[in-house]
């Protein structure tokens, strides 16, 4: 009869003896670091309504007016500061009605909770783009604190159309866009 003899006991004790060792046997404390990035920026957004209408009191020759909210949203850094502009893109189609060119559609702006309005009356332009606000360095939108506490933040406009019995009776449009920059 042949006797076996077995090794592996001793090696798996030699084992797990070696592994136990490498752990400290009063416990103690590891660390690791992980850095975390963010990218904050400047940011944006601005809705206003599709359209207005212009509309006036029934006496003859009466300004044509229409009132609107424009709504934003705005993020300016500590250094930068934010502004939105209106310009008049497409000028009143058909021909022969009133034409933004001559200076006849001015708009007033109304109070905004962020920012500060334009003053007095403003004439829109159909080559350059008017103030409609200002926002200052470090502002943002919402959430309270430093921010508004309002989001969106809203200015109100109104515009006002000068009539004028030389434009031909009809039906006129106008294109106006408002630009929002943040920096």
């Amino acid at each position: 009869m042949s006797t076996r003899r077995s090794f592996a006991p001793r090696v798996g004790l030699g084992l797990l003896t070696a592994t136990l060792l490498s752990f400290p046997s009063d416990g103690g404390t590891g660390t690791a670091t992980q850095t975390l990035n963010a990218a904050i920026n400047p940011g944006y957004a601005l809705t206003a309504p599709a359209s207005a209408s212009l509309t006036h009191s029934q006496n003859t020759f009466q300004a044509f007016q229409a009132s609107l909210a424009v709504n934003y949203e705005v993020r300016t850094s500590p250094t930068g500061s934010g502004k939105i502009t209106l310009q008049v893109t497409n000028d009143f189609a058909p021909a022969g009605g009133p034409s933004a060119t001559t200076g006849v559609l001015t708009y007033t702006c109304g109070a905004a909770n962020l920012g500060s309005p334009c003053s007095g009356t403003q004439t829109a332009s159909t080559t350059a783009q008017t103030p409609l606000l200002t926002v200052p360095a470090s502002a943002c939108t919402g959430g309270g604190g430093a921010c508004s506490s309002q989001d969106p933040n809203s200015v109100n406009l109104t515009f006002t159309l000068i009539d004028n019995p030389s434009y031909a009776t009809g039906s006129y449009s106008a294109t106006i866009t408002f630009t929002i920059s943040a920096t």
